[in-house]
């Protein structure tokens, strides 16, 4: 009997818990890096937005020599 328990194979909750605290450990690393990309990405976006828009008044500016009222 004790021969077919020792024989199955699979894994032990020590591995699982060394592989659990692994995943925690690059989750808790890569959590703040990709919110910094976000952000990053907010702030650019809001820059091209922003530089859009001024385009788009100096346009208007140069078609009827005034900036538009909104």
């Amino acid at each position: 009997m004790l021969r077919r328990i020792r024989n199955k194979k699979g894994f032990t909750l020590i591995e699982l818990l060394i592989v659990v605290a692994i995943i925690g450990i690059l989750a808790a690393v890569a959590i703040p890096q990709f919110s910094a990309y976000r952000i990053r990405g907010f702030n650019s976006a809001a820059t091209s937005d922003a530089r859009n828009f001024r385009t788009s008044m100096e346009a208007a500016f140069s078609d009827t020599q005034k900036y538009p009222n909104f």
